[in-house]
C-alpha cells in the first residue's frame, strides 16, 4: 500500500472563511501517540496485534487503538492529510514533516514524574524534538516558509490523564509530597509553562485539550470500585479540579500572549455525555473495552492470544483504556465543531 499521506482529504469539518490550516502537529500522551514510543524499552507501547487490526492492511503502527487516532482523525477532518506520522518514524519523509506529525508519547504527563516512571518520552523531551523539526522544516521550505506554518498550523496538546490516573491515584507517588489541590497546581504551572514555549518559536494556534472522565474508563472503574465497577467519583473529581484552573490558566495565556489563539479544549462532558447516553451514538458498550475482558486489559494485557469483541464499532472503548476509532470520530468532530473558530 501506498503512504497514506498521498491521499487527498477533503475535511468535513467546514473552516471558517480565511482560515487556513497547513499542518496538524500534537504533544502528550497515548490519546495521540501514533508509534514513537516503539523502540523504548517500557510498557508503554502497543506495535503489535491485535492493536491496529482495523487500520490499513490490519498492521500495529504503535497507535493505541484499533485504528485511527484523534492525531489522524483531526488532521483529515481538517482537510490537512489522512493520517498523522509518528515523528520519530524511521520511514518519514519531508512532505510529511510539512504537513504535521506527532511528538506524543503514551505514558507522558505534565509532571516529570509520570514519564520517569514509565520509561517514556517527557514533554520536555518533545519540545526537544520539536525544535529538531523546526530546524528541518526550514531546511525544506526556508524560514519564511516555516515560519509561516508554525503561526498557521493547528497545534493540540493532550496530556494528564496519567498524571492523575497512574502517578497520583494508582501508584500514590504524587501522594507522597502532593494533595490534590497542590499536585493539579503543579500540573497546571507545567501545562502553562509548555504552552509558552511553544508560543516562544513562534507557535501561535495552540488547543490544549483537559482531562476526560477518568473515573469512567474501564480499567479506572474495576481499580477503583472494584466488581461493581460503576464510574469511580474520587479519580473524577481529580478531574473536574484540574480542568477548572487548567481551563482558567489557559484562557488566561490566551488572553496575555500577543497574536495568539490559545485555547482550552473541554473532553470531560462529550465523553461522559457518550457514557451516559451509549444508543444514541451507535454504541452497546461503554463499561468494558472489546479487547479480552475489557476491564483491565491495556498494553501487554492485550496482545495477539488475547480475543477481541467481533465489532468494535458497538464498543466506546477498545482497551480498558483508549477509546475505538468511532469512540475518538464522535468525540473529536464534536470537538472541532466547537472550538474550530476560536482558532480565527
Amino acid at each position: 500500500m501506498g503512504s497514506t499521506s498521498e491521499i487527498i482529504v477533503e475535511g468535513l469539518i467546514k473552516l471558517p472563511e480565511n482560515m487556513t490550516v497547513p499542518a496538524v502537529l500534537l504533544f502528550g500522551d497515548s490519546i495521540v501517540d501514533q508509534g514513537n514510543n516503539n523502540h523504548l524499552i517500557t510498557g508503554a507501547r502497543c506495535n503489535y496485534l491485535p492493536y491496529g487490526k482495523d487500520f490499513y492492511g490490519g498492521i500495529p503502527t504503535g497507535r493505541f487503538s484499533n485504528a485511527k487516532t484523534p492525531s489522524d482523525l483531526i488532521a483529515s477532518e481538517l482537510g490537512v492529510k489522512d493520517t498523522i506520522p509518528a515523528y520519530l518514524d524511521p520511514t518519514i519523509q519531508n512532505k510529511d514533516l510539512m504537513t504535521g506529525v506527532s511528538f506524543a508519547s503514551g505514558g507522558t504527563g505534565y509532571d516529570p514524574q509520570t514519564s520517569e516512571l514509565m520509561l517514556v518520552y517527557s514533554l520536555s523531551d518533545q519540545l526537544k524534538m520539536f525544535k529538531e523539526y523546526i530546524e528541518k522544516l526550514k531546511g525544506i521550505v526556508g524560514e519564511e516558509g516555516s515560519n509561516y506554518i508554525l503561526a498557521n498550523a493547528m497545534f493540540m496538546v493532550i496530556a494528564g490523564t496519567d498524571d492523575l490516573a497512574n502517578t497520583y491515584y494508582t501508584l500514590g507517588i504524587g501522594r507522597l509530597h502532593y494533595n490534590l489541590n497542590s499536585y493539579t497546581d503543579l500540573m497546571v504551572e507545567n501545562a502553562s509553562k509548555f504552552v509558552q514555549e511553544l508560543y516562544k518559536v513562534g507557535v501561535r494556534r495552540i488547543g490544549v485539550v483537559g482531562v476526560p472522565a477518568i473515573g469512567c474508563v474501564p480499567l479506572l472503574r474495576t481499580i477503583g470500585d472494584g466488581l461493581n465497577r460503576e464510574c469511580f467519583e474520587k479519580y473524577n473529581q481529580g478531574a473536574q479540579l484540574f480542568n477548572k484552573k487548567l481551563s482558567s490558566k489557559i484562557d488566561s495565556l490566551g488572553n496575555s500572549l500577543l497574536q495568539s489563539r490559545v485555547v482550552y479544549m473541554d473532553i470531560y462532558n462529550p465523553l461522559l455525555e457518550i457514557i451516559h447516553n451509549p444508543s444514541i451514538y451507535g454504541f452497546e458498550v461503554v463499561d468494558r473495552g472489546c479487547c479480552g475482558t475489557g476491564k483491565i486489559e491495556i498494553t501487554m494485557l492485550c496482545n495477539k492470544i488475547t480475543p477481541t469483541c467481533p465489532d468494535s464499532s458497538k464498543f466506546l472503548f477498545w482497551d480498558s483504556f483508549h477509546p475505538t476509532e468511532k469512540g475518538y470520530h464522535i468525540l473529536v468532530i464534536q470537538i472541532l465543531e466547537k472550538y474550530i473558530s476560536r482558532f480565527l
